[in-house]
């Protein structure tokens, strides 16, 4: 199962800028453009849909926030910073905010980064524009499981109270022994270009894990998990649950 296309808006509000995102546009004829009308020149050839303002930019953000889970802005960090700052609610609410500065050099995850996307799309965004990518959360830095959204790209859903994800993920990027356990799901659910981490132990069921050895376990599986069992780990267990028709 695979995620949706995002909605994505490229936003540029100076020359530079403006050259910057109708350059990524050819290779993302889906974006829209959000540029001030003193630019909107700029993007006359393009298949894309162009909202030109003439007011501030501030007065944009709103209806950004609101209408596009991707927005690439290419205007200064700290510019953006202080636009979105108060239209933030939460990460699992929030639209993912990438930032291209003006030369084109670097893409930079702003926010929700991880859960929102931003990561993957800050990659694919420098990929195209022959620009490094600049990430900061931890398990995309270091290359091992992202907890939080594991699977998702195969429609697994976690089921763990939040304590539990934000616990084990510590665990995780603190490369703490993991205990995985799949019993059911497609096996691809691995999806870096690097090795699992040594860290991250498989087993085929969870009767088969010496608890004591692990610091978190991550147990895919469509068993019902009972409450003692919960209770049990005290914060180290994080479910995963694949659709059933998975089949395994």
């Amino acid at each position: 199962m695979s995620n949706p296309t995002p909605r994505l808006c490229l936003v540029a509000i100076t020359k530079h800028g403006a050259a910057q995102a109708a350059r990524l546009a050819l290779d993302l004829p889906e974006a829209d453009i959000c540029t001030s009308a003193k630019f909107a020149a700029t993007f006359a050839q393009l298949p894309n849909s162009v909202r030109a303002y003439d007011g501030a930019l501030r007065d944009e953000i709103g209806p950004l926030f609101a209408g596009y889970d991707q927005i690439v802005f290419f205007v200064s960090l700290g510019a953006v910073v202080r636009l979105i700052a108060p239209h933030l609610r939460s990460k699992d609410e929030d639209p993912g905010v990438i930032v291209v500065d003006d030369a084109g050099q670097y893409v930079i995850p702003v926010l929700s980064g991880h859960v929102g996307g931003a990561n993957e799309w800050s990659e694919r965004v420098a990929d195209l524009l022959g620009a490094a990518p600049v990430l900061t959360t931890a398990s995309d830095v270091g290359r091992t499981i992202p907890v939080d959204i594991l699977g998702r790209h195969l429609g697994w859903r976690v089921e763990a109270p939040k304590i539990n994800i934000t616990r084990v993920s510590a665990h995780v990027v603190n490369g703490e022994p993991i205990a995985f356990v799949q019993e059911a799901g497609s096996p691809d659910w691995w999806t870096r270009p690097t090795p699992l981490p040594d860290t991250i132990h498989k087993f085929a069921s969870f009767g088969d894990v010496p608890l004591d050895r692990y610091a978190a376990v991550l147990w895919v599986t469509h068993a019902e998990v009972p409450p003692a069992q919960w209770e049990a780990l005290h914060e180290r267990l994080v479910v995963y649950r694949p659709p059933e028709e998975d089949g395994q």
